[in-house]
């Protein structure tokens, strides 16, 4: 079971978001906009489907899992109502969000479906996040020349992506998931993630009028194919999925725990969860 934490962060939503937010970067400004549109809906998925998961365990032992769903359900949840303020910031400067409305649509798909399957896709989707949350967490200085309520924002949700990244993996195993679903799953997710990720990416440059700036396809380069770039980097942490003996925990690092200990004054802990 898995120590989780449920955290209250204490940073201002309500004043204003600059366009350019991520140190005047159009493109990083861009990138994280399209991954938090589709956190809301998203996280939402994630609580449904542990939530169900958890309920379809054998009732000796749903009383050992409470605790640790509890705790990734809260985590969850803070992160929709967080990047839900956030994104009503970011909508003011004439975004519009159409990656969540294609997310919506293909939930409709599971209704009704064995439990095993969404929590194959948030197992995979739970990857890709703590994925990236690992990146980001170690290399801060993308987000240098933010305000520090926001690089607080982004380094928090990371710092907890991590810390919650086996729960939908464990549960799907508990309940009998096998390989070749998971790795299918994967695929899939992979295929929707990054092309949901792009054209949202793309579509909030375009509305921001900076789709064609040679600087903008700079950063992105740099930023996702350069030597430390967010995809490149990842790619063999992506690979070992599709490993039979694969597990989130095989890929730990510190720097969670090393951030929350470091900024523990940027959030209040509403309940602890776990053994």
């Amino acid at each position: 079971m898995t120590n989780l934490t449920i955290r209250r962060l204490l940073i201002d939503l309500e004043t204003p978001v600059a366009r350019h937010w991520c140190g005047g970067d159009a493109f990083l400004t861009a990138w994280f906009n399209a991954l938090s549109m589709s956190f809301p809906v998203g996280e939402q998925f994630f609580i449904d489907a542990v939530r169900e998961g958890a309920k379809a365990l054998p009732a000796d032992q749903q009383a050992r899992w409470e605790a640790e769903i509890k705790g990734f359900v809260g985590q969850e949840a803070t992160h929709r109502r967080i990047h839900a303020l956030f994104n009503a910031q970011i909508e003011k400067h004439g975004l519009v969000n159409a990656w969540a409305p294609r997310a919506e649509s293909r939930m409709v798909l599971f209704e009704g479906a064995d439990p095993r399957h969404p929590l194959g896709v948030t197992a995979a989707y739970e990857h890709f996040t703590a994925l990236f949350a690992e990146w980001l967490l170690s290399h801060p200085q993308v987000l240098d020349g933010s305000e520090p309520r926001l690089q607080t924002l982004w380094l928090w949700h990371s710092a907890e992506e991590a810390e919650h990244k086996s729960t939908a993996f464990d549960l799907y195993q508990a309940l009998g998931g096998d390989h070749a679903w998971r790795a299918k799953w994967m695929r899939r997710v992979t295929v929707f993630f990054l092309s949901d990720a792009l054209r949202q990416t793309v579509s909030n440059l375009r509305r921001d009028g900076t789709l064609w700036r040679w600087s903008t396809w700079r950063s992105a380069a740099r930023h996702l194919l350069g030597r430390q770039g967010l995809l490149r980097t990842n790619w063999p942490a992506w690979r070992a999925y599709f490993r039979p003996d694969f597990h989130p925990n095989q890929q730990h690092s510190e720097r969670s725990a090393t951030w929350l200990r470091e900024h523990n004054e940027q959030f209040v802990p509403v309940s602890a969860a776990g053994r």
